[in-house]
């Protein structure tokens, strides 16, 4: 269900009248609007090592009124756990908010982002693609920006810490023919420090694309773990964008899990703008069958004394290919920033494809940098250890590749999580 670049236009109508019926602020349709403009005008992003001209991405989402997700069931996903700070989303319908109203009372706001664009417009309108993520950046935002058709936002107020970590499930449906344009806008105050948790699921079988930015913005002294296990399915082609912003001496923690069963683009990107601020990026990925995957990874060092590193990891099987870029750039004035990367592939068939670029960008003296990147195969020496204590062969290989993913699986918060991810990896390797 591919549309032409050209025939955008001829949404505008049905457009206006979409956000007229979320009852949209007048500044969020004229956002839209201006998008859908720009959509001619700008060019796709640029990803290295990949030519994804003729992926279906453009697939315009229905706008007169999207079939409900009804027959899907949250609780198929999820264990049920009441007390969570949770918020379940299956096709556009939130279907579970749970917040406590001791957080509330304290200003926090966890929702979804149609809600948050009604009741809080103003707070919406500082962070929704103003900073993080702007729409002329590319064709790609462009496109989100006139297009999203749901969202959540979570916004933590100043010198808050919270425990126990915010839950974000999203459930693409792909029972029906309709593109998954989704938004997930976190927004760390001054000083505020918890963590978010997120997972992308599809149920059914239908070919959807999915266009889906996630912005994650922390003011002065904020502290935000993020953590993620992406599970959309295999007729699903999707270019992800995860973008943080960081103000001075604040920190974002990335633990992300690729686990997608269809053609991806994860565009993972991070500006140190403030003063001493910092992020990791941890990123693992399995690719199998004949599936294409890019996890594209990018740290840009804008202020002093400022430490972006990068982390990733993979395995690739079948005939599938799994490419790693990782771009470390440390901009003029940035006087004493550090960027660090480490990217490595491991192969299982003499068929997959597998690449690990590294980047350095430096265009400012007094700084560090290093990079480290390998493709390679399951190392002989750890097998002979491991089968010579009497450990089957496919055994032994997946306590290898287990403990090659572990340093991201250790980083996600929730046990939970951790296990699921561990299982998901576990079935990808055993259904081969």
């Amino acid at each position: 269900m591919e549309t032409k670049v050209s025939e955008y236009a001829a949404h505008k109508d049905a457009l206006t009248a979409f956000s007229h019926g979320l009852q949209e602020p007048e500044w969020m349709l004229e956002m839209r609007l201006d998008a859908l403009d720009k959509i001619d005008e700008l060019e796709p992003p640029v990803i290295e090592r990949l030519r994804y001209n003729r992926w279906p991405l453009w697939q315009v989402p229905n706008l007169t009124g999207a079939p409900s997700a009804k027959d899907i069931d949250p609780f198929e996903f999820i264990e049920d756990k009441a007390d969570a700070n949770r918020v379940i989303q299956t096709g556009n319908d939130t279907v579970i908010e749970t917040l406590p109203e001791s957080l509330k009372e304290k200003g926090v706001i966890f929702t979804d982002l149609h809600t948050a664009l009604r009741e809080h417009p103003e707070l919406v309108k500082e962070a929704y693609m103003t900073t993080a993520v702007k729409p002329d950046r590319h064709k790609i935002a462009a496109f989100h920006a006139a297009f999203m058709n749901s969202g959540l936002f979570l916004y933590v107020p100043k010198n808050l810490e919270i425990d126990e970590p915010f839950e974000a499930v999203f459930i693409q449906n792909s029972l029906v023919e309709d593109a998954f344009v989704k938004h997930v806008l976190v927004y760390a105050d001054s000083n505020s420090r918890f963590n978010y948790v997120e997972k992308f699921l599809t149920k059914g079988d239908k070919k959807n694309a999915a266009n889906i930015i996630v912005e994650v913005i922390t003011k002065p002294g904020a502290q935000v773990k993020y953590s993620a296990v992406d599970q959309l399915g295999e007729n699903s082609t999707v270019y992800f964008t995860r973008k943080g912003y960081t103000y001075r001496d604040s920190h974002i923690d990335w633990a992300l899990g690729v686990m997608n069963g269809g053609n991806v683009v994860a565009d993972f990107d991070t500006d140190l703008v403030g003063e001493g601020s910092t992020t990791d990026l941890k990123a693992v990925g399995i690719s199998s069958g004949r599936q294409v995957q890019v996890i594209d990874s990018k740290v840009e060092n804008y202020g002093n004394h400022t430490e972006g590193n990068i982390f990733q990891h993979g395995v690739i099987l079948d005939r599938a290919t799994l490419t790693f870029n990782g771009i470390g750039h440390i901009l003029k004035g940035a006087k004493g920033a550090d960027a660090q990367q480490e990217s490595r592939v491991l192969m299982l068939s003499d068929k997959a494809r597998g690449d690990a670029n590294p980047i350095l960008l430096i265009d400012e003296n007094e700084v560090t940098a290093g990079h480290a990147a390998s493709v390679g195969r399951v190392d002989p020496e750890e097998m002979y250890y491991l089968m010579s204590r009497g450990i089957e062969k496919e055994e032994a290989e997946r306590l290898v590749i287990r403990g090659f993913l572990g340093k991201v699986i250790q980083a996600i918060p929730l046990k939970g999580v951790r296990d699921e991810l561990v299982e998901t990896i576990e079935r990808r390797l055993t259904s081969r």
